[in-house]
């Protein structure tokens, strides 16, 4: 779904921003590390501090499954700006193979999962429906 240009725009980047919706449309808009893999994104819920074990993030998606991923660069020089929006339907994966290949992806690319226990923790994977790209010198 990705052209080979937002591919390597999205491989460069460290973190997004995922937007979720509840229900009733009210969003919550959270950066979040991922990886993508065979044509999916997947992150992790981690062990960083939370205020509750029932994140925001995934009581929306048990409610609305429709979510944007938002990977940006800004630049003091905005001719380097540039952005892609994916827009797509996401489930939360709480065991099973994608799960266990997800782990072992966001470990390899996060040196701060390695200490972690991510095993019994939930996977967000996101399935793009549409993708939306600008960059202000073209090519995305």
């Amino acid at each position: 779904m990705l052209s080979p240009h937002q591919e390597r725009f999205v491989a460069e980047q460290r973190v997004a921003r995922l937007a979720t919706a509840d229900a009733r449309g009210g969003p919550h808009l959270v950066p979040i590390c991922f990886v993508y893999l065979e044509g999916a994104f997947y992150t992790a819920v981690d062990e960083k501090p939370k205020r509750s074990p029932r994140l925001r993030r995934l009581r929306n998606i048990a409610q609305n499954p429709r979510v944007a991923l938002l990977f940006d660069r800004y630049d003091e020089d905005w001719s380097r700006l540039a952005w892609v929006l994916v827009l797509g339907e996401a489930q939360v994966l709480q065991e099973g193979p994608q799960h266990r290949q997800a782990i072992a992806a966001l470990r390899q690319k996060y040196a701060q999962y390695e200490g972690m226990a991510l095993e019994g923790r939930p996977v967000v994977r996101i399935v793009p429906q549409r993708v939306l790209s600008w960059a202000a010198a073209g090519g995305l």
